[in-house]
């Protein structure tokens, strides 16, 4: 047998060594060094002729190489800065993130996309995106630092001018709302002395109506403005509490019912018996269920049914709103929830909105850890919405609102003395007319002055004052007659009602924030 029919049995043949192998010959060698040295052109040429700022560096810092990206970006040619320490274009105030960045290095970790500044040349400050890596010898050994730049000043100059445009607009929304809200307080309050003037004449309580629903429906809309553009920014805080979700389907009916009513729908109401709590917001609940019910009012014809359920299954409760109205296109459901967003109006369904009332719902659904599904089988087949939310586990106590009991409070609050403050003559004679119907003593004065004049002489139970006054403002104002020892009630009556004026009149020792046009049952229930 020949040995090589003996090795077949004895495995596969171990590979030549080294030493075995043939040599290269002269041009094989001289083809891989070419190549090699192609390889290591073509490198270069990408280093060289990248808009990107590429620098190599040893692990103590100094500089040892640097393209003609980094000069473009830096403006110190590779002549300048070779040799030199990188913390040569680290602005003084970022001189720490060296040290970070090279114990990371030494430790074989890469850096990614690090937002920084670095100083060129000329002095100017250029906002960068870094990402540096290890460089390594043959052996595995890590010997340099390896460092891309990329300039990302146009971006953040883009960034800025979104942010300034942002608060440009929120600024612009809080002067609208205060300037919308001023005129709707004394058509309000008129609406409210005209209803008591009435004597019982049915035309003159229907036109009352009218104008007070309307009035609402304005309010509503400016607050669906100025609450979309403060949910989207995430700055809506809630005021989270163990909230029945009964009241919230009570509380949202009553905000509905005169539209209801004017257009002569039915409204069913189904909820089980027991308590249904949830951890939430009460008054943002009740704003969403309220969005969902105008949304049906507004979009179900006269005489149709709007129905409100609430169900519980488990830890999970399903809020329900179904009317009997005009449907939704099946291409408009997957959108309905996007800012302006609305159904096709027609002839007999005309009280439109802005389109954000359903955004506003999803927004708040979403902070209470829920979400909100809308349902129709088309145009002319009605819709169903259903919010979703997780309920609390049965307790033996009350539900623990912030209006528990409210509803048995006596109306009979007696005679009591209100200051009013306010700049505004129409906002504050109106509503002075009002309270002295209802046979309370009230004072109208226009700014600070006078105000802390009439109160060391009247000493009100309460105080209404409005925050933009000429001269000492509402907040200036309300320190001052707290330093001076009024310990009576503060409230604040203003257009301004985001929750940075809230925080202010708070600091500021003011007890309640009613934002214009002044819902005056919540007037009469601080002087009860």
């Amino acid at each position: 047998m020949s040995a090589v029919a003996g090795n077949e049995g004895e495995g596969p043949v171990p590979p030549a060594s080294a030493a075995d192998r043939a040599p290269l010959r002269p041009e094989e060698f001289a083809t891989i060094l070419a190549e090699s040295e192609r390889d290591r052109m073509l490198l270069a040429a990408i280093v060289e002729s990248s808009d990107d700022a590429i620098v190599s560096k040893t692990l103590e810092g100094t500089v040892s190489s640097w393209n003609s990206g980094a000069e473009r970006l830096f403006g110190y040619t590779a002549a300048e800065i070779v040799g030199r320490p990188i913390t040569t274009i680290i602005p003084p105030e970022l001189l720490h993130e060296e040290p970070a960045i090279l114990a990371k290095i030494r430790q074989g970790e890469r850096v990614d996309h690090f937002e920084t500044r670095r100083r060129a040349k000329d002095g100017r400050l250029v906002d960068v995106s870094i990402t540096v890596s290890p460089v390594r010898d043959g052996t595995g050994r890590i010997v340099g630092v390896s460092k891309v730049a990329r300039d990302i000043s146009e971006r953040k100059r883009v960034e800025e001018r979104f942010r300034e445009a942002d608060r440009r607009k929120d600024e612009f929304l809080a002067i609208l709302g205060h300037e919308l809200r001023n005129p709707l307080a004394p058509v309000r309050n008129v609406a409210a002395a005209l209803h008591r003037m009435s004597g019982g004449d049915p035309l003159q309580e229907q036109l009352c109506h009218t104008l007070d629903r309307q009035v609402q429906h304005m309010t509503r809309l400016l607050d669906d403005l100025l609450d979309l553009s403060r949910i989207t920014q995430g700055k809506i805080r809630l005021r989270n509490e163990e909230v029945d979700i009964r009241q919230v389907i009570s509380r949202a009916v009553e905000t509905s019912r005169s539209a209801i009513d004017a257009r002569h729908q039915v409204l069913e109401i189904a909820v089980p018996d027991r308590p249904l709590r949830v951890h939430g917001d009460l008054d943002r609940l009740v704003q969403a269920l309220g969005n969902l019910l105008n949304n049906a009012t507004k979009y179900t014809h006269e005489r149709g049914t709007i129905s409100v359920t609430a169900a519980a299954s488990g830890s999970h409760l399903e809020l329900q709103v179904r009317d009997t109205g005009v449907g939704i296109a099946p291409e408009l459901l997957p959108r309905l929830f996007e800012p302006f967003v609305q159904a096709e109006r027609t002839l007999d369904v005309s009280q439109g909105g802005l389109g954000i009332g359903l955004t506003l719902v999803r927004g708040i659904m979403e902070q209470h850890g829920g979400h909100v599904e809308a349902f129709s089988a088309g145009p002319g087949l009605g819709s169903r919405f259903v919010m979703h939310m997780s309920l609390l586990a049965p307790s033996a106590g009350g539900a623990g609102t912030r209006e528990s009991g409210c509803s048995q409070r006596s109306a009979a609050v007696g005679c009591k003395r209100v200051l009013i403050v306010d700049d505004n003559r129409d906002a504050g004679e109106t509503l002075a007319l009002v309270l002295r119907m209802s046979g309370h003593q009230v004072v109208v004065v226009p700014e600070a002055f006078s105000a802390i004049v009439a109160v060391r002489s009247a000493a009100p139970d309460l105080v209404l004052l409005d925050i933009g006054l000429p001269g000492m403002n509402g907040y200036e104002l309300a320190r001052r007659l707290r330093q001076d020892g009024f310990a009576a009630t503060l409230a604040a009556v203003t257009g301004y009602g985001q929750a940075e004026d809230r925080r202010r009149s708070h600091d500021a020792g003011i007890d309640h924030h009613l934002v214009k046009p002044v819902d005056l049952a919540a007037i009469h229930r601080l002087l009860s």
